[in-house]
């Protein structure tokens, strides 16, 4: 799904922009990254010992080393961005789960909390910048809103995954293939011009992220709980290798630069 924002410059997207061209790539690792972000959580918690509340901490340590090297950045560099995209996988995961499972929060409650935020978030940065477009991102604020509506994109997106194949019973694999339908629908619906790029994007990614966490918990889940039984460690290890290999060929190839930047 292209993004491109004509509103803004090309020459200050081409030297500014922080992100990536949408492309496949863009996706695969995106999914990924939200799928280490379950597995990785529970990795932590249960089979390192470190408990949520330490994860927690920790976790939320790391992403802010990494926020601000992101930010220090002037434009994208993809060791750099999709370390961050990971980290706050990772946190959104844990703050959903430390609501739910430490503090009682039910996953409805949560879920509907975490949409209003995003919502806000949306209209706020929208009445200040008059765009989503994530080929605009180029000045701190835009920046600031981006990764601020990536963090709550994870926490619901985590709340309604759980909410789905838990809660409700829906199971891993069904709940993996609902998001995925809906992933698809959202597509059709771009390429035959019914729905904006920019909000075709924006629905997509949030679909992701529960499409990420139930397909994580899926491999990583003991059969007898609807999973596969490959657990947290082989499952997040597998997939962060995965991502270390397309992270290292966009970096050499640039294939995800934009095009005008490539040029």
């Amino acid at each position: 799904m292209s993004n491109a924002d004509p509103s803004v410059a090309p020459a200050l997207r081409d030297t500014f922009n922080k992100v990536p061209e949408v492309t496949a790539f863009f996706w695969v690792i995106k999914i990924m990254a939200t799928t280490v972000g379950e597995t990785g959580a529970d990795f932590l918690i249960f089979n390192m010992k470190l408990g949520l509340p330490v994860t927690s901490l920790l976790m939320s340590l790391v992403l802010a080393a990494i926020l601000v090297a992101q930010f220090r950045t002037d434009r994208y560099q993809p060791w750099v961005y999709w370390p961050t995209v990971t980290m706050i996988s990772v946190v959104g995961t844990l703050i959903t789960d430390s609501l739910v499972d430490t503090y009682g929060v039910p996953l409805e409650l949560t879920t509907a909390v975490f949409a209003v935020l995003l919502i806000a978030t949306f209209a706020i940065w929208y009445a200040r910048e008059s765009t989503l477009s994530i080929h605009s991102i180029d000045t701190p604020a835009r920046e600031g809103f981006y990764w601020l509506a990536i963090l709550f994109t994870f926490a619901l997106g985590t709340a309604a995954g759980d909410l789905m194949a838990e809660r409700i019973g829906l199971g891993y694999l069904p709940s993996t293939l609902l998001f995925a339908i809906g992933i698809g629908a959202i597509y059709a619906l771009w390429r035959a011009g019914r729905l904006g790029a920019v909000t075709a994007f924006w629905i997509a990614y949030i679909l992701t992220r529960p499409l990420g966490a139930s397909f994580g918990d899926f491999l990583s889940q003991p059969v007898a709980n609807g999973g596969l039984g490959l657990g947290t460690t082989i499952t997040s290890l597998v997939f962060l290798t995965v991502i270390l290999g397309l992270v290292g060929y966009l970096g050499f190839s640039k294939v995800d630069l934009e095009k005008s930047r490539r040029a």
